[in-house]
Formats: structure tokens, C-alpha cells, sequence
């Protein structure tokens, strides 16, 4: 179990390889099935305890306050739900796009919960991290669990299943899509019916999301149709980035070598298993 003040804790990205509206719920939520995949694209996030109890962030992320991260907001709620006295000065090492989709704020919340138990030994289980973590957010449980899985739900009720790993190739569109103003929209579908085994059923993965998201952001369609022409593709999440998947990484480089002048990307393996619950092997 990795202890020391120089490890790099990974938080890996996420994809939903699907994202079905089944739903909108009496509490204003929506029921959700989805299927999440890591990917091995991360953020990084390093751990030096102190002893007065104060925790840290460094460097700050622009736009965000530090009490408004949910990094320390997780650092605070192991702090307080353990009795913990010491402290942590969290350096990050970010690496994920923010508003993405691909669930970088909810994955590094994750690993510093992670991470933290293991630092601190407040020995709280796993699934009592995912229950901190669901008040953080709907996808901080998948990464505290750190396999792939099916989500009903708001994305809370997690299944393992074993799904292929391809490559990825992953556009990041320079646009925010704001989660809140999709999922309030009038025109999002939410009637899609739920079906069993639907991780085995790949011709049935869609994002009800999607739609609605190219018609109000030109810039995430531009590059779902620039991308649909080298792979099969499709937007994760609520968020802007879109998806290729490719059998090889060679295949996924070279559609990435003739992408438009000045775009985003990332080539990235897709895993069944989080790269952070390699630090505990």
C-alpha cells in the first residue's frame, strides 16, 4: 500500500461508452443506465501529510475557489468523518479537460479519498468511501470502485461487467458544456426504456445526450463529424469531448496526425480496471 509523500496518485478519465435517459425522477434527478470505462488518460495528484490538520491545494485551478474543489471538499469529509487530526498539502498535476465529460473533478475526488485512507489509516471501507463520495458526485463511486460497470440509477447503483479495451481516440472541443443546462433542458429525451444485459448489446449504446448537445455547441458536432469519418464515434457524458474507438493504438495515432490544425486530443487505452487500483497490487 503506497504511503509516501512522493507518490503520484493517479485519477484516471472516464468514458461512457452509453448514456440512457430513462427518466426524470419526482426528486428532479433523472434515472440513468450507463456503462463506464477508464480510460488511461489521468490526473495526477500527490499527498503531503502534516500535522495541524490544515489541507492544501496546489496550484489553484483558475475559476475555481479552493473550498469550492471537490478535492478538498474530500479531503475535509474523510478528515471530519474519521476524527482525523492530521492534515495534507495536495498538489495536482491536471492533465483532464475541465467540462469534458469525462468525470476528471469526480476522479480526482475519488483518489484523494483513496488516497487519504491509505495515508491518514482511517481505514474507513470502500463502500462508505462511495457513499462520501456520491455527495460529492453521481460518478465518484465508479472510480472509488475502480472496474467498469453498469450504472442504473443516478449512477450510484454499480454493476462489474467486462466490456472490450480498445483504443480510443478522444477530441477535447475549446468549449464548457454545463451538465445542469443539459439535463434541464426541455428537448433532452428522457424516455428511453431500460434493457437487461445492455453491456452485451454494443448496437444499442447511444448518448441521449448528444443530440442536444451538438445543436447548442457547433464546435462538439464539428468534431464528432470530423471524427465519425475514421471511427465509430460518440460523445461521453454531458460533457464535450467526443470518442473513436480504434482496434489498435497505431490506427488511433493516424487518425490523430490528420486531425485539423490546433485541436485537442489524446490517444488512450481503455481499461476495465482503474490504473489507481494499481498502486495497490
Amino acid at each position: 500500500m503506497p504511503t509516501s509523500a512522493d507518490t503520484w496518485w493517479p485519477a484516471p478519465a472516464k468514458l461512457n461508452l452509453c448514456l440512457h435517459i430513462n427518466g426524470r425522477r419526482p426528486d428532479g434527478y433523472h434515472e440513468l443506465q450507463t456503462l463506464f470505462q477508464f480510460i488511461d488518460w489521468c490526473d495526477y495528484l500527490q499527498f503531503r501529510p502534516r500535522s495541524d490538520g490544515n489541507i492544501t491545494l496546489s496550484p489553484p485551478l483558475p475559476g475555481v475557489p479552493s473550498d469550492s474543489n471537490l478535492i478538498v471538499k474530500a479531503a475535509r469529509m474523510l478528515q471530519q468523518h474519521s476524527g482525523c487530526q492530521q492534515g495534507v498539502d495536495i498538489i495536482l498535476d491536471k492533465r483532464l479537460p475541465m467540462g469534458g465529460g469525462i468525470g476528471g473533478g469526480s476522479s480526482d475526488a475519488a483518489t484523494t479519498l483513496v488516497a487519504l485512507n491509505a495515508i491518514w489509516q482511517t481505514n474507513v471501507d470502500n463502500a462508505t468511501l462511495a457513499q462520501m463520495g456520491l455527495t460529492l458526485g453521481a460518478d465518484v463511486p465508479v472510480f472509488i470502485g475502480g472496474v467498469a460497470a453498469m450504472a442504473d440509477g443516478v449512477g450510484e447503483q454499480l454493476r462489474p461487467v467486462t466490456v472490450e479495451q480498445p483504443w480510443y481516440l478522444l477530441v477535447v472541443p475549446d468549449v464548457e458544456v454545463s451538465t445542469a443546462a443539459i439535463f434541464n433542458a426541455a428537448e433532452l429525451p428522457r424516455d428511453t426504456p431500460k434493457i437487461a444485459d445492455l453491456e452485451h448489446l454494443p448496437a444499442h449504446w447511444k448518448n441521449d445526450c448528444q443530440q442536444l448537445v451538438c445543436d447548442r455547441y457547433p464546435q462538439v458536432a464539428n468534431s464528432l463529424s470530423w471524427l465519425l469519418e475514421y471511427a465509430p464515434s460518440k460523445m461521453t457524458g454531458t460533457g464535450c469531448c467526443v470518442f473513436g474507438q480504434f482496434a489498435s493504438k497505431i490506427n488511433a495515432e493516424a487518425a490523430r496526425a490528420k486531425m485539423p490544425k490546433g485541436w485537442k486530443a489524446a490517444v488512450a487505452k481503455g481499461c476495465n480496471r482503474s490504473p489507481l487500483l494499481a498502486l495497490f497490487d
